[in-house]
């Protein structure tokens, strides 16, 4: 039996404390179930932009839509994530990535190191994390025990394994590392690819007494009588992928409210994903789209 659906919305920036909190409530009233928060810089500082999401709404939970865990130490980490689960009244869930911006590591002044160094960093963190956060003796305490719910995203093997062992969450973004372009540029994969990822994760999951929770990050939402004029448009930036081919992918949700309520649950049939995140851009249209599902 399939999970029902919940639906995320990352949010990218912050005007006005007041503007932050409205845009949570509004978050809350098109039935959105978890407010995210990213971690690049130029971007909010995302466990004081959590605070303020959940003080601001009753019902949603609250996360981090990811992590670089390069940026972080684990010790210090596990202090900032059970402050901030204590506060937001243990709603906090914990997404955690390897980091994929070159750029911002510069700019910080951080060690990039190659991608077998920064998963093996994610590797440490997460554990780290478990073991201080489910010590009796570890001060603060979170409120969620023995830890707030994890959410793993990747692609590679390695990462998939590593979200097998540990995720509650398990999240895919359906992308790998461009081609001829500069590190951290992404482009998507096929459907097809995207599908083998997934049974990738399940092979490496099989042995789990308790499945993981499947997320897809979406790319872009587009309510619109004419889906094919907007895959049209979508294709040129994939790399190479056909209009058809980006009509099946669900980095791209087009077509009316109807159609792409269809999407979303053809999508949890064929790659077993149940949530879904947008970004803040897509906010009202896809609110729309929350409100044709739980109405049927």
């Amino acid at each position: 039996m399939s999970r029902p659906f919940r639906f995320g919305v990352n949010m990218l920036a912050i005007e006005t404390g007041e503007a932050w909190r409205a845009q949570c409530r509004r978050a809350e009233e098109l039935g959105y179930d978890v407010l995210l928060v990213p971690d690049h810089l130029g971007m909010p500082a995302p466990f004081p932009a959590l605070i303020a999401a959940a003080e601001a709404t009753e019902r949603p939970r609250v996360g981090t839509f990811v992590l670089n865990a390069g940026f972080w130490n684990p010790a210090l980490l596990a202090r900032e994530v059970a402050t901030c689960d204590q506060l937001t009244g243990g709603r906090l869930e914990l997404g955690l990535g390897a980091g994929y911006v070159k750029d911002e590591h510069d700019s910080a002044g951080l060690p990039w190191g190659t991608p077998r160094e920064r998963v093996d960093h994610l590797e440490r963190t997460v554990t780290e994390l478990e073991r201080l956060l489910a010590d009796a003796e570890h001060q603060p305490r979170a409120a969620q025990s023995p830890r707030p719910p994890v959410l793993l995203g990747g692609n590679g093997d390695r990462m998939l394994r590593l979200a097998a062992r540990h995720a509650d969450v398990a999240a895919f973004t359906g992308a790998h590392q461009a081609p001829d372009s500069p590190v951290g540029t992404l482009t998507v994969i096929t459907a097809d690819a995207l599908a083998e990822r997934v049974a990738a994760y399940q092979s490496f999951a099989a042995d789990r007494a308790t499945p993981a929770e499947l997320n897809y990050l979406v790319q872009r939402v587009v309510i619109t009588e004419d889906r094919r004029a907007v895959a049209e448009e979508f294709s040129q930036y994939t790399n190479g992928l056909s209009a058809d081919q980006v009509l099946e992918h669900p980095a791209l949700l087009a077509g009316t409210v109807t159609e792409i309520a269809d999407q979303l649950r053809a999508h949890r049939e064929r790659f077993g994903f149940t949530y879904f995140t947008v970004l803040h851009p897509y906010l009202e249209e896809f609110g729309t789209v929350i409100a044709e599902l739980r109405e049927h």
